[in-house]
């Protein structure tokens, strides 16, 4: 690309930006609650940036649309993270076992879990509960394999110094795979 075309497509996604700005601003602040209504039309920009030779004529309609999909986006995310939370605290018992033990190990699991920052807990649950491979979880995170990898064993390095500092007995069972290291 020349310079006169890139100041040229500089300058019309400037205009862009300037028109479209505040009501695509106030279109997702009216559906988002929790102050990510900026962080969403950044990303809505962002991505009319990397398409912009693909931008119709008119821009407008096109940008709430993708505001929409990075809500819904969005929303997916935040219903699978409570959805796993609930799923951790809400494990399966087997009947006529004396639980006190694994009472124990459950509570210290689960208030390890929550410990966690989300994305620790998003790099674990992708492999722990969702069943992805490596390169699987990385595509899904828009990472590359190697950057997966360090920031699963960093998040198995928290979940673990986590369950140590627990004061529970535990009953001596080997740790989940997705728990090793």
């Amino acid at each position: 690309m020349s310079e006169p075309d890139a100041g040229a497509r500089a300058e019309r996604f400037r205009r862009l930006h300037a028109e479209t700005y505040p009501d695509l601003l106030r279109f997702v602040e009216r559906r988002v609650f929790d102050g990510d209504s900026e962080d969403i039309v950044s990303t809505v920009f962002l991505t009319a940036w990397r398409r912009f030779d693909d931008l119709p004529d008119d821009a407008r309609p096109w940008l709430f649309a993708v505001a929409r999909k990075t809500m819904a986006n969005r929303t997916r995310g935040l219903l699978r993270r409570r959805a796993l939370d609930v799923r951790l605290t809400a494990q399966p018992r087997d009947e006529g076992t004396d639980d006190t033990l694994r009472v124990g190990a459950r509570i210290d699991l689960a208030s390890a879990w929550r410990s966690l920052r989300p994305a620790d807990r998003e790099v674990l649950a992708l492999v722990a509960f969702d069943g992805l491979t490596g390169e699987q979880a990385a595509t899904t995170l828009g990472c590359r394999r190697s950057t997966f990898a360090m920031r699963l064993g960093r998040a198995r390095q928290r979940l673990q110094a986590a369950l140590a500092d627990s004061a529970h007995v535990h009953d001596g069972k080997e740790q989940p795979s997705w728990i090793r290291t």
